[in-house]
């Protein structure tokens, strides 16, 4: 086969990160594994400073990840009963994804250009083969192939040669640009976003501001990024995902070394099914990624905000909950979150930090005084993780809300502190000072109202005018024996919602009610669904009788 440098260029690209990949993967697992610890279920302090020396960038990497590989050495410990010698025993190859990557081509393979009259337009032009081996040459061609651009690409935007990739039998291109942005600060910001990632809620975000006095308060009482559907369809796409995997290795188990056995088509029917949830998975998490980062940096910029506080993801551990929701908080897409909050702040000039979480949710953002965590707000005496109280000032609150502030209180009095990453460039405040964390206090503003904190659940109050009058016409009458309609009072829309969406799966500051669930359609034979019943057979309807509707003829 005849081909020039350039599709060498391009293979060994593609090599070079796999390559890296690898060696990345080589030198967490040979830490890990020379600084073993007594019980790989817990380590102590002295073992988890052991690891983190022995990892390569250790010291800056999330715990999540050396805990996962330590549970993954255990477990080929477990089912060999010896430990491993490398990534290579521990780990199968690894899968080279099918796509052209031409930023490592110059122009003598491909080039790109704007549309000279439609900006939404590019026109990339590439040298392809006409036949699957080419003997020279002039077996190659070059091939015009239009791209629309998203509207998310700006129109003085220097566009760069794109990565090919096959895509549900389409070619999709995966285009980079390169515009000029304003240039992030470290310190010297007024007003700042804090980010407090939450249980309920994936994140819950704020402002504050820095004034000339060195007072910090805080404008509003922020908002919250709510994603209970998706994070409820990941979880069941996890447990999906874990009772097939679960079950192909049942089937390997029973299969042994018989290749004629019968459950070997079962078997890759499963492994094709586990990597369709595979794929779903990933898709969802790139999605919820992407939606959590544009909410938080629109809500920076629409805070005219300069600097993005989020939390330190290293100490955000899942611990103490439970088995259930202690897998549920480990498999969140924080780290994604941060990723493409990153990326999307850059473009606008804004910071995003991490700083470190000790007691954000445990310190009053007042006083710095330890709270008190209630149930709810008309519960002050039960105990609970979501409701907040203060014994010193007084301030009650959201856990969520406290944090963020707490977040932005930090991030505001220690910016000075603020350094740059030299393995990833991220911008981060490593740990916090006794004496600027004593002036990291919000100052409350005095109000001239009545205090409004919510005590109880919001009465329903209908929008509509009373009486309720029917707002739809009566149809014309038909050609039938049928009659209309009837007018009046009877309503044409619903009144209330079903009852799945009145139970209390949402998140609220008030305590659940204690009536306990009364099942009404169920228990009267109306199925699943209040007022819902199956139509009867045919077989089951009386036949009509024609003379029913003879008059007499005098």
């Amino acid at each position: 086969m005849k081909v020039n440098d350039r599709i060498v260029r391009m293979a060994q690209e593609q090599a070079g990160r796999t390559l890296r990949c690898a060696k990345w993967r080589a030198g967490l697992t040979c830490g890990v594994l020379t600084s073993w610890p007594a019980d790989p279920a817990r380590r102590t302090a002295q073992e988890w400073d052991a690891v983190r020396e022995a990892v390569p960038g250790g010291r800056h990497l999330p715990s999540s990840v050396i805990k996962s590989r330590t549970r993954q050495i255990a477990a080929f410990a477990r089912k060999h009963g010896r430990m491993p010698a490398d990534v290579f025993q521990l780990e199968a190859a690894p899968r080279v994804a099918r796509m052209l990557l031409l930023s490592a081509c110059d122009g003598q393979q491909a080039t790109i250009e704007r549309h000279e009259s439609d900006p939404g337009r590019a026109l990339l032009r590439l040298q392809l083969p006409t036949r699957p081996d080419p003997r020279s040459y002039r077996d190659w061609t070059w091939i015009a192939c239009p791209v629309a651009l998203p509207p998310t690409i700006p129109q003085g935007a220097v566009l760069h040669l794109p990565t090919l990739r096959i895509h549900q039998g389409t070619v999709r291109a995966d285009l980079a640009y390169t515009h000029a942005v304003p240039k992030t600060r470290r310190s010297g910001h007024t007003v700042a976003l804090g980010v407090d990632w939450g249980l309920n809620t994936l994140l819950s975000a704020g402002t504050a501001r820095l004034h000339a006095d060195k007072t910090i308060t805080s404008p509003g009482s922020g908002g919250m990024f709510r994603t209970a559907g998706v994070l409820a369809k990941q979880h069941r796409l996890r447990r999906l995902s874990e009772h097939l995997r679960a079950k192909a290795d049942h089937y390997q188990r029973l299969i042994g070394d018989d290749t004629d056995h019968p459950l070997v088509a079962r078997t890759l029917t499963l492994t094709e099914e586990i990597r369709r949830v595979s794929a779903r998975r990933s898709n969802l998490n790139d999605a919820l990624a992407q939606a959590g980062a544009r909410w938080t940096v629109d809500q920076a910029i629409a805070a005219e905000a300069s600097v993005i506080y989020v939390e330190d993801l290293r100490s955000m551990e899942a611990r103490g909950m439970g088995r259930t929701m202690n897998t549920r908080l480990s498999q969140q897409v924080r780290g994604r979150i941060v990723n493409r909050m990153r990326h999307l702040a850059a473009e606008a000039g804004i910071a995003v930090v991490t700083v470190p979480a000790r007691n954000t949710s445990r310190h009053c953002p007042q006083c710095l005084v330890p709270l008190r965590h209630r149930k709810a707000p008309d519960r002050p005496t039960t105990p609970g993780w979501k409701w907040a109280l203060c014994p010193s000032c007084g301030y009650q609150g959201d856990r969520d809300t406290g944090a963020w502030k707490r977040i932005a209180a930090r991030g505001l009095t220690h910016q000075a502190k603020t350094v740059v990453d030299r393995t990833g460039g991220a911008m981060v405040i490593r740990s916090v000072v006794d004496n600027l964390e004593a002036k990291a206090a919000i100052t409350p503003t005095t109000g001239t109202g009545r205090d409004r904190s919510k005590t109880g659940p919001t009465r329903h109050q209908t929008a509509r005018p009373t009486p309720r009058r029917r707002r739809t016409p009566s149809p014309t009458r038909p050609q039938g024996p049928a009659g209309k309609r009837p007018e009046g009072h009877a309503p044409t829309d619903r009144t209330r919602l079903p009852r799945a969406a009145h139970r209390h799966q949402n998140v609220t500051t008030t305590s659940t009610p204690t009536t306990g669930h009364r099942p009404r359609g169920a228990a009267l034979g109306a199925g699943f669904h209040l007022h819902a019943h199956a139509s009867p057979p045919r077989w089951a309807e009386p036949p009509p009788d024609p003379t029913v509707r003879i008059g007499s003829l005098s």
